[in-house]
């Protein structure tokens, strides 16, 4: 067995689509109805299917998991990050692990936790 997808829950499949693919390359490798597989594996979904398949509401912002991207040049990702998104939430600024490792932490559109690090 092997682990095929992750899913993240968003309002605006387009507005998440452009996020992902405008910050991170992503391609689109399916889109169908409310349900859109990007490239590395992130599904995206719309709310309204998720909740009417759970019968349970979103919670936006819930720190249980994140998205994890390795970056060499932390730096530039931050200024595209900061050009695209200027309205974007941080979690931590960019800051520095004592292992030596730089990490910035914000979220997505939809409450989305990810963190961008540069490789260990």
């Amino acid at each position: 067995m092997r682990l095929k997808n992750i899913l993240i829950v968003v309002k605006d499949i387009e507005k998440s689509r452009q996020f992902y693919h405008n910050l991170f390359g992503l391609g689109t490798i399916l889109d169908q109805d409310g349900n859109m597989i990007l490239t590395e594996g992130l599904v995206l979904q719309d709310e309204k299917i998720w909740k009417e398949f759970l019968g349970r509401d979103v919670i936006p912002q819930n720190n249980s998991c994140e998205l994890y991207f390795e970056e060499r040049d932390i730096e530039g990702f931050i200024e595209k990050l900061e050009t695209y998104y200027p309205e974007v939430e941080y979690v931590n600024q960019l800051m520095t692990h004592s292992w030596g490792q730089k990490v910035i932490r914000f979220y997505d559109p939809d409450g989305n936790l990810i963190e961008v690090g540069t490789p260990v």
